[in-house]
């Protein structure tokens, strides 16, 4: 009984600490951010990831607390990063979506107020950049529609920036 408290006290810490370091790097990610005049938008998805990475740095912590084995641990990550593999080179599913969508937050030269073309000989699609969320890019055209399309077809598309914003 005294082995199990423990673990309960010391999952307690990690959690506590997580929220913590939460805070503490969101408001550095936030200035840092600011000062080089990132838009709020790109602050926030990368606040969000920093989330997810401490997340998963306590979730490995707590896996280690409660004893699980390194061998089970190494399977469950092989197998997140099969999925992940997979989800590069499937075109229509949802984690392929949000991979290319990190993609395109990071290494495309489209940002969020550029107006755009996207060249595509059946649909051709004209607007300005809305939103690029996880899974899809907001367009709004000039007749006032508001237009979604999916990030991985983004990537296949070839897209012309017409002014930058």
């Amino acid at each position: 009984m005294i082995e199990f408290s423990i673990e309960v006290i010391q999952t307690i810490v990690v959690i506590a600490l997580m929220f913590i370091i939460r805070l503490v790097t969101k408001s550095a990610v936030s200035r840092t951010l600011k000062k080089f005049q990132f838009s709020y938008d790109r602050r926030k998805m990368i606040v969000k990831l920093t989330n997810i990475l401490v997340s998963l740095a306590g979730f490995l912590v707590i896996a280690a607390i409660w004893g699980i084995k390194q061998e089970e641990l190494f399977i469950f990550l092989s197998s997140v990063l099969t999925v992940m593999g997979i989800a590069f080179f499937a075109q229509w599913s949802l984690l392929s979506n949000i991979s290319a969508g990190i993609i395109l937050f990071f290494n495309h030269p489209m940002k969020l107020g550029d107006r755009i073309k996207v060249h595509d000989k059946e649909f051709p699609i004209e607007g300005v950049v809305k939103d690029i969320s996880y899974y899809f890019v907001h367009i709004e055209s000039d007749k006032g529609e508001k237009l979604t399309i999916p990030n991985s077809v983004m990537l296949q598309k070839m897209v012309s920036i017409q002014n930058a914003s």
